[in-house]
């Protein structure tokens, strides 16, 4: 049973209907848009759908909320609403529907954390696909729009690991009428300003940050502001792919320039248009978004299931910012939030503390005060022209930029200020950070780096801090986009020595990742011998996933870097994959034999003799 809803009075609502009786104790005779996610409905600002839901609600529209929905009997999730006034909107939930239901190796999962007791088989395949054609089939008169980070990352030709094809845009299989991409709140709200002056939605062509479709007859909608691309056609990148992957470098700095081309691409006899996207969200807009009236809590009609484990997970935390310097070419979160960092006012943050100390089951315990990195809090250029011209995918690799500011005292400050709160014991950094961004020009962690850097580590580290290092292969870090390994073990000789001088008995857990193109079993057996001379622990580790839209997936599927055209090898068979990700567990004795034949076949029995101390 959830224990956040067990026992408590609550009133229904205080949340968005889920079903005709909630929508007719609201007082509502109508709805004017209905919203179907993948997931379960988690009324909290770390959900997308919520987020959305609360925006156009703001908005004054009436919205609806179909979490979940079953596609495999009568539909009847489907038309319990009936038609929306407006639109319908459809997303996959927070992740991608095939990587929340598979393994790196394609192998089913058995639980979904964003179903009550982590249960699988609540969401389809290719949700996004699966819910928008249900919708077309029942209503073909409604529109539809997608978004989310599967419909936002699979926006134009993109390679499919599981289905091992390219697919067209998500569009084109999905036959809804508009996609968001990115994160959505300003386009929805643009979306709807128009809706309400009276513009027919099959005039919602110029709005940046959508994706539309129109046939080959058609022509391109006008518009002063946009200096059009023409990308290489699907079926262009089908038959060759250096145009494939020629494409992704344009698609990748467009959408990290601060003015960006529209970018139009054929599929068949029709044409995807991506508008640009929209300028950064101020710090205001960011505030608005996380003062909306969330309860903060699964919606009661979980009330007597098992609790939701992403909700578990995050909780009693705080999210302070979005996007991520990192630019990563195995991660879809500068590619989904962007490269540019937004974040919440002080008191914006302050103010969700309180709110968070008032929930049900609160110990006095912050899980997390984070981002997607923890440590990119209020940076920016130092000249903002400057980035205003800047089409570089990464402001942090292969160096940090001399015009990011890296200065890290306002996050101290703000740590300090939390933990001051009266009803705080204790607050916790569960995200990553980017223990590069620490260091000076001399690769010193000194001044306010240092003051930061002892803080978390004296003050908001719960026994173990998690990094991710990834490999320790300069030829592979460079391939990923990250830092020297040399980085880690300054920081790891810093985190002992913190720990030490303050009596603290903490771990600096590293993430690894197996199988990244560029990588074979040589380098795999290197890092193992690596970290075990650091004595660390290799449990948070992944096989390499090729997810839509990133520079890994498209090397891997291609041979080609698409920024140099070089030849790259990957490792793509099962068992090619297993190999590799043996070597990460060297100390399980199933693994011995693999690990021992692999490197014999490669004539180098001196590093069975390192990695096994025989």
């Amino acid at each position: 049973m959830n224990s956040n809803l067990r026992n408590m009075s609550y009133n229904t609502n205080n949340w968005l209907p889920t079903s005709k009786k909630e929508m007719l104790a609201k007082g509502w005779d109508e709805i004017d848009v209905i919203l179907f996610s993948g997931d379960a409905y988690v009324d909290h600002p770390s959900f997308g759908s919520a987020i959305i839901a609360r925006i156009i609600e703001n908005e004054g529209l009436r919205i609806a909320i179909v979490p979940q929905p079953n596609w495999r009997d009568d539909l009847r999730d489907f038309k319990k609403f009936g038609k929306p006034k407006l639109f319908f909107a459809v997303t996959s939930g927070c992740m991608d529907s095939m990587v929340n239901h598979y393994t790196a190796n394609k192998r089913l999962r058995s639980n979904d954390a964003y179903t009550p007791g982590g249960k699988a088989g609540f969401r389809p395949d290719y949700a996004t696909i699966v819910y928008s054609n249900i919708l077309k089939n029942l209503f073909p008169d409604v529109p539809v729009i997608i978004g989310g980070i599967e419909a936002s990352l699979r926006r134009l030709t993109h390679y499919d690991y599981w289905s091992d094809k390219l697919k067209p845009g998500i569009l084109i299989e999905s036959k809804a009428d508009l996609l968001v991409y990115g994160m959505g709140e300003k386009p929805m709200i643009e979306i709807i300003s128009l809706l309400k002056k009276g513009l027919a939605f099959n005039k919602l062509q110029n709005i940046p940050q959508t994706a539309y479709i129109i046939d080959n007859k058609t022509k391109i909608p006008q518009d002063n502001n946009y200096e059009n691309h023409y990308l290489y056609s699907h079926n262009d990148c089908r038959n060759n792919k250096i145009k494939f992957a020629k494409n992704f470098r344009i698609i990748e700095e467009e959408s990290n320039k601060k003015v960006s081309k529209r970018l139009i691409q054929e599929v068949g006899n029709q044409k995807i248009i991506v508008n640009p996207p929209l300028p950064l969200m101020s710090e205001k807009e960011i505030d608005n978004i996380y003062n909306l009236p969330f309860t903060y809590l699964p919606h009661p009609r979980y009330r007597n299931k098992e609790p939701i484990p992403a909700y578990e997970m995050i909780k009693f935390s705080v999210n302070i910012h979005r996007g991520c310097f990192g630019g990563c070419s195995f991660c879809t979160i500068s590619a989904h939030q962007g490269k540019f960092i937004i974040s919440r006012s002080e008191k914006s943050i302050m103010n969700e503390v309180d709110k968070i100390t008032k929930l049900p089951d609160f110990k006095g315990y912050i899980s997390d005060i984070g981002g997607p990195s923890a440590n990119m809090y209020n940076m920016k250029g130092k000249d903002t022209e400057i980035c205003d011209k800047c089409k570089k995918t990464s402001c942090i690799f292969p160096y940090i930029c001399k015009n990011l500011d890296t200065n890290h005292k306002i996050l101290t400050e703000l740590y300090k200020k939390i933990d001051k709160h009266h009803k705080i014991k204790k607050s916790f950094v569960g995200s990553g950070i980017r223990y590069d961004m620490l260091f000076n020009n001399k690769h010193e962690v000194s001044g306010n780096y240092y003051d930061y850097a002892k803080e978390l580590i004296t003050n908001h580290v719960s026994g173990r801090l998690k990094v991710a290092p990834e490999h320790n292969s300069e030829k592979v870090l460079k391939i990923m986009r990250k830092p020297s390994f040399d980085f880690f073990l300054k920081f790891k000789n810093l985190f002992d020595k913190i720990n030490d001088k303050n009596n603290l008995n903490q771990q600096l857990i590293p993430y690894l990742i197996s199988s990244h193109p560029g990588c074979d079993n040589i380098d795999m057996a290197k890092l193992v011998i690596q970290i075990k001379k650091l004595n660390l622990i290799t449990e948070q580790v992944q096989d390499f996933t090729p997810t839509p839209m990133t520079l890994a997936t498209v090397i891997y599927y291609s041979g080609i870097h698409p920024y140099t055209l070089d030849k790259i090898n990957a490792a793509k068979t099962k068992q090619q994959k297993l190999n590799q990700k043996s070597f990460l567990f060297w100390y399980k004795k199933e693994n011995f034999n693999i690990i021992k034949n692999i490197l014999q076949k490669e004539r180098r029995n001196d590093l069975i003799k390192l990695i096994f101390n025989k």
